[in-house]
C-alpha cells in the first residue's frame, strides 16, 4: 500500500497559502454538519465540494491512497452483515461508511496542504480564550507538534522492522517461536517509541524546555476569511437541502 501521510505535497495553490488554522476550522465545520445531518443529499455535497477542494489545491491522482483489497472486502462483508436486519440497516451503514471517508478524506487534505509544523501553533492560537480559564492550551500545543513529528519516524521504523524481519532466516529457531509478524512489529515499534521518547525528554529537559512552537508563528488573512465564508456557505447549503429533502 503506497500513500503519502503527514506530509505536505509541494506544489504551489490558493489551498496551500491559507492558514492552518482556516483549514482545522472547515474540517470541524463539514464534520459538525455531518455528525447531525448525514443524509444522501448533504454527503453528496460535501464529496463535490473535497473534490473541488482537491482539484484547486492542485492534488496529482498519485497522492490519493492505494487501499488494500481487503480493505474493501471488509466493508462488503459490514454491508453483508446488515442485509439480515433490514434494508434501512443497509443504508445507514452505508452513510456511516461514506461519513467517515468523507472525514478522512478532509483530515488528509489538511495534511498534504499544510506543514505539519504549523499545526500546533495554529491550534494554540485557536484555543488562547481558553487560557482564562487555565486551560494548558501551549502544553497541549507541544503535544500536539511532537505526535506530529513522531508519526512519520514510526512509520519509517516500521517500514524498517517489516524489512529486516524478512531477512531473518525462516529455519531460524527465534524466527519460529514468533510466528504473527504483527505482534512482533508492534512490539518493537513499541520499544523503540518508548526509548526515543525517553532520550526526547532528556534532551528537552536539558534545554530548559520545549520554547517557542515557531520561530515564525503565521496568522490569518483576508484569504482565510474569504474560505471561510465559502465553507459556511456551502455547510449552510447542504444543511438547507438536507432539510429540505426530509
Amino acid at each position: 500500500m503506497t500513500m503519502v501521510l503527514f506530509r505536505r505535497v509541494p506544489v504551489s495553490s490558493p489551498i496551500h497559502n491559507l492558514w492552518a488554522g482556516t483549514k482545522m476550522i472547515s474540517a470541524f465545520l463539514i464534520s459538525f454538519l455531518l455528525m447531525f445531518l448525514p443524509t444522501w443529499p448533504v454527503l453528496g455535497v460535501m464529496i463535490v465540494f473535497l473534490v473541488l477542494i482537491g482539484v484547486l489545491a492542485r492534488l496529482p491522482l498519485g497522492t490519493l491512497p492505494r487501499l488494500p483489497w481487503w480493505f474493501w472486502a471488509l466493508l462488503l462483508l459490514g454491508g453483508a452483515i446488515n442485509v439480515p436486519v433490514g434494508t434501512q440497516a443497509v443504508v445507514r451503514y452505508a452513510q456511516t461508511v461514506v461519513f467517515a471517508l468523507i472525514m478522512v478524506a478532509a483530515s488528509f487534505v489538511v495534511a498534504w496542504t499544510t506543514p505539519m509544523s504549523d499545526i500546533a501553533p495554529a491550534l494554540a492560537k485557536l484555543a488562547a480564550p481558553l487560557r482564562k480559564l487555565r486551560v494548558p492550551v501551549d502544553e497541549w500545543a507541544v503535544v500536539v507538534a511532537l505526535t506530529l513529528r513522531g508519526l512519520p519516524l514510526l512509520m519509517d521504523e516500521i517500514r524498517v522492522l517489516r524489512a529486516a524481519r524478512k531477512l531473518r532466516p525462516k529455519d531460524n529457531p527465534l524466527y519460529l517461536a514468533t510466528e504473527n509478524p504483527l505482534i512482533d512489529i508492534l512490539t518493537a515499534a513499541m520499544a523503540v517509541s518508548t526509548r526515543r521518547a525517553g532520550e526526547l525528554g532528556e534532551a528537552i529537559t536539558a534545554r530548559g524546555g520545549t520554547g517557542e512552537l515557531a520561530a515564525y508563528p503565521s496568522s490569518p488573512g483576508r484569504s482565510d476569511a474569504i474560505a471561510l465564508v465559502i465553507v459556511v456557505a456551502v455547510c449552510a447549503g447542504a444543511f438547507a437541502l438536507g432539510m429540505s429533502l426530509l
